[in-house]
């Protein structure tokens, strides 16, 4: 080919979201680290780089990033919720049937 024409198939690739991998990092943080805190920056930060990327035009890419980051947040909010549950099972039936026996 002539290397003064372009080639017809060459795209201008958006740069990726900081607020996707923000998110990205926050939800493994989540995980591992940091579970309150990295599920409150994963969730906020994730739906901001959503409105992000999926602006007429978009100004960034990187939104399967903010979806995961987005995923991974609510997923941990759910585990901590029936963490929590599991908690407060214990005290009411174990302690409770310990405490109502009279036996220490």
């Amino acid at each position: 080919m002539n290397e003064q024409n372009p080639t017809p198939y060459t795209t201008n690739a958006l740069p990726t979201s900081t607020l996707a991998i923000i998110s990205i990092i926050g939800a493994i943080l989540g995980f591992t680290a940091a579970p309150v805190l990295g599920t409150i920056v994963a969730l906020i930060t994730g739906y901001m780089a959503r409105n992000e990327t999926r602006a007429v035009p978009p100004t960034a890419g990187g939104d399967g990033l903010a979806t995961a980051g987005i995923v991974m947040g609510w997923i941990q909010v759910v585990l901590g919720v029936v963490g929590l549950c599991c908690a407060a099972a214990y005290f009411v039936f174990i302690v409770g049937a310990i405490g109502a026996s009279g036996s220490y």
